[in-house]
């Protein structure tokens, strides 16, 4: 097996750039569970959804991205 140097400048930065990558992965998770959730309580209640700006409205309060 081959031996990498690496210095730790550049092994810093890597960790960080891969650091930023979770965290982006599990706020779309997390986005896609609220979602779900969200969905979940409209069917189950469809007087709650009045119009598609209260569901956006609603989702914005809890950090879903509405576009």
């Amino acid at each position: 097996m081959d031996t990498l140097i690496v210095s730790k400048d550049k092994f810093e930065k890597v960790l960080g750039d891969f650091e930023i990558l979770i965290k982006d992965v599990a706020s779309f998770l997390n986005q896609d569970d609220i979602v779900k959730n969200r969905i979940k309580e409209i069917n189950n209640n469809l007087t709650i959804d009045s119009s598609e700006d209260e569901l956006d409205a609603y989702l914005k309060k809890r950090g879903v991205q509405v576009e």
